[in-house]
């Protein structure tokens, strides 16, 4: 057999994805050279499927020739990665060439010439395969080098600015740097933000979410503590929040470096706190493998993980917030989990003092009644955990403390601010701590991950707002500091928003409805305050106009009810589309909620900031949706088209009216209306396309389970688009030469290019 033209390779094919965008590009790649691979070998092959194998084999070299021009573009704009991808590039190339080479068997007499082809030398094609994924891999994964560059650059011009505004001394110069900041800000939310979507691993997306919602809090904060410390340069307390703000933003890009980069440092790599739930899972699992294997531990290493699990009980049974009843309904669960462990070693010991080759049927029974009891454990922590977590938004709900703080301040009382001070900092060490009996109980790490966000929030925002209400009472007759005090009461308020989200992912994960999520964190761009000190007005409906909104409510609640009911039936619950569409629908209810006076959405200005946020996810659905359609036919992408176009169009309309500003009670209803309007109509555009795309993907899931046949691939052909290729060598976008300009030349394999 001659040999084959790819030769041997000592190419390097251990390469981690760790964005869905280089996943996702490889996708047509690896389906096109599966059929390759894969394709009948028939004694006899028709005229048929020589031109359909010679046509992919083609589709890939020439798609590939076009990647690795851009990979040598991204080389000559990037010295440093020049030698590495120069090499991914060539044995990319050498590798495309050798299949084009494989696959020229567009005539029959091909098969007796004795030239080498696919059929006749399949080993060579499966190694121009892997040397051909290794390599564009390669070239993916040093391509995404360079959107990391781009982060960290942005980060670092923010840091710069962020030092010149530390230490402004004018208004002007302050007003002047700080218009630069706000650029700068931007640009990095931006990036930030499709690195955040990108991320396949979902513990690091919750930690950039949490990372990205301090970003986006502490902006507006350090516009009014700066302005405040610049009025009143003499205050101690303004001085102080000032500092803490500028502290935590620096710690915050901080963090988003570390997740982007992967930096092994204290900060990033922290390890979670060992909670309640995981403990749980880890000893039933333990106890279990028992069946499998008895000799797999020791009776005293049982004893010691159950153990280790009743102690970390006492966060719950030590909280001076936990009544009697629920203490002694813990501890009696732990003593119960303790009696049946102790029974089912006792069995487990007589077991293996038989030598017995399986659990016997005492052991057996042990098993069952340790595990139910331990599941009765987590029951009983789950509900004193989210019930404390329930009850404290009920009562914080209407704010009284802050709003007590804020009449104080006003006033000029030291004495009122500091005894109300003192409400506020028992209501956060409430919150503190139930938000740590959450963690334990939340069931994934991004929850929990989430969890330890919320924590940390009141930890250090409840006494900024204390400096910033005694910064308030010494100049009672300050704007600045009054506006200042209201920017953290706002950011307090948000948070208690964040958390109701975040209970209700908890209790959907408890009841099993819905796995792994990507925490609900309310993130609009950052940099859509400006420093016009001019704020819209938050107010509240009245019964009246909660009486007409009834029924456009209802219908909300209707249609995220049915989605959420829709997407319940997809097989993978961990879909993009899935995803999108729960976030969207537990938008939709909060605001549902607001139409009937509840909820924490308490203000026109909350419901609002609820529904630019959900506008953005609608448009994010809008580009799952788009990449989902790529690999459907023309009848069923143009249905999908038709219905995104709508979605989009609805969620522009509602982007643009939550960004109009109004004044007067009658306006301001009036664009209530209109928000909730657009975002039903948003609903009923994904309650439309849930059902059609869950039946296609799983049409599609079926077929790539089950190779197509080379007909298939013939007939595909025809709703294939040409490879721009000039478009993408020349984009001047803000990704610059990135992953996303190859995602353009890959697309094209998706569907056979015409010759």
């Amino acid at each position: 057999m001659a040999s084959s033209p790819c030769g041997n390779s000592n190419f390097d094919s251990g390469l981690e994805i760790k964005t869905r965008s280089v996943e996702q590009t490889l996708i047509p790649l690896v389906t096109q050279i599966t059929t390759l691979i894969n394709h009948k070998d028939k004694p006899k092959k028709s005229e048929r499927t020589l031109t359909a194998i010679h046509r992919v084999g083609q589709a890939v070299s020439v798609a590939v020739g076009r990647f690795v021009a851009v990979g040598e573009a991204i080389a000559t704009e990037n010295q440093e990665l020049k030698d590495e991808m120069g090499q991914a590039c060539f044995e990319a190339r050498r590798a495309g060439d050798a299949i084009a080479q494989l696959t020229d068997v567009g005539a029959m007499q091909a098969q007796s010439d004795g030239r080498v082809t696919v059929f006749s030398d399949r080993t060579g094609m499966v190694k121009a395969a892997r040397l051909l994924l290794s390599s564009v891999t390669k070239v993916l994964v040093l391509a995404d080098r360079i959107v990391i560059k781009q982060i960290i650059t942005s980060r670092n011009k923010v840091l710069v600015t962020l030092d010149h505004l530390e230490r402004v001394s004018t208004f002007q110069e302050f007003v002047q740097i700080f218009s630069q900041f706000g650029n700068e800000m931007v640009e990095f939310a931006h990036l930030t933000g499709d690195r955040q979507n990108d991320l396949k691993d979902e513990k690091k997306k919750a930690r950039m979410a949490a990372a990205r919602a301090v970003l986006e809090k502490c902006t507006m904060m350090l516009l009014t503590a700066s302005k405040t410390c610049l009025r009143h340069p003499d205050c101690e307390s303004a001085r102080i929040n000032k500092d803490a703000v500028f502290h935590r933003m620096r710690c915050a890009l901080e963090q988003v470096i570390e997740i982007v980069t992967e930096a092994r440092s204290c900060g990033e790599n922290k390890i979670l706190p060992a909670s309640i739930y995981n403990g749980i899972k880890d000893f039933k699992s333990t106890v279990e493998c028992l069946r499998e294997n008895l000799c797999s531990l020791s009776p005293q290493g049982v004893a010691g993980q159950l153990e280790a699990l009743v102690e970390r009980t006492e966060d719950f049974t030590d909280s001076a917030y936990t009544s009697h009843e629920q203490r002694q309904a813990i501890l009696g669960l732990c003593q119960l989990v303790r009696q049946d462990t102790q029974q089912l070693v006792h069995s487990w010991v007589e077991a293996q003092s038989i030598h017995a080759k399986e659990a016997s049927e005492d052991m057996e029974v042990g098993i069952l009644k340790t595990c139910q009891s331990v599941n009765d454990l987590r029951r009983e922590l789950h509900k004193v955990a989210v019930g404390r977590a329930s009850d404290l938004l009920k009562v914080h709900g209407e704010q009284l403390p802050l709003r007590a703080l804020k009449a104080a301040g006003a006033e000029g009382n030291l004495e009122a601010v500091a005894e109300y001070s003192r409400t506020l900092t028992e209501q956060k060490e409430q919150l503190v701590e139930t938000c740590r009996l959450l963690c334990h109980v939340s069931g994934t790490e991004p929850l929990e991950i989430t969890c330890i966000h919320a924590e940390e929030t009141f930890h250090v925002i409840g006494p900024q707002i204390i400096s910033a209400a005694q910064t308030l009472a010494l100049h009672p007759s300050s704007k600045i500091a009054k506006e200042n005090l209201e920017v953290f009461c706002e950011a307090w308020e948000s948070q208690l928003c964040d958390m109701a989200l975040l209970l209700r992912e908890i209790n959907d994960v408890f009841e099993g409805r819905r796995g792994d999520k990507r925490p609900y964190l309310s993130l609009p761009r950052p940099g859509k305050h400006s420093t016009n000190l001019k704020t819209a007005k938050a107010v509240k409906l009245d019964a009246e106009e909660q009486t007409s909104m009834a029924k456009l409510g209802l219908e909300l609640r209707l249609l995220s009810s049915d989605v959420d009911t829709e997407v319940e039936k997809w097989e993978d619950q961990e879909h993009d589309i899935v995803r999108q569409s729960q976030s969207l629908a537990s938008m939709a209810y909060n605001m549902y909620l607001f139409t009937r006076g509840e909820g924490l959405l308490k203000t026109t200005l909350d419901l609002f900031h609820q529904a630019e946020v959900l506008s953005e996810e609608g448009l994010q659905l809008c580009s799952s949706l788009r990449t989902f359609s790529a690999q459907l036919v023309d009848e069923e992408k143009s249905v999908v088209m038709t219905e995104m176009e709508k979605l989009v169009a609805f969620c522009q309309q509602l982007q643009m009216g939550t960004k109009t500003p109004v004044q007067g009670k009658t306006a301001t209803f009036q664009k209530v209306d209109s928000s909730i309007q657009a975002t039903r109509s948003i609903l009923a555009v994904v309650l439309s396309l849930l059902p059609f795309c869950n039946k296609l993907n799983r049409k599609y899931k079926s077929e790539r389970n089950s190779l197509g046949s080379p007909q298939d691939w013939r007939e595909r052909q025809d709703a294939s688009t040409p490879v721009k290729e000039e478009g993408a060598l020349n984009s001047k976008s803000s990704n610059g030469f990135g992953v996303k300009s190859l995602e353009h030349h890959m697309a094209g394999l998706n569907l056979l290019e015409s010759k």
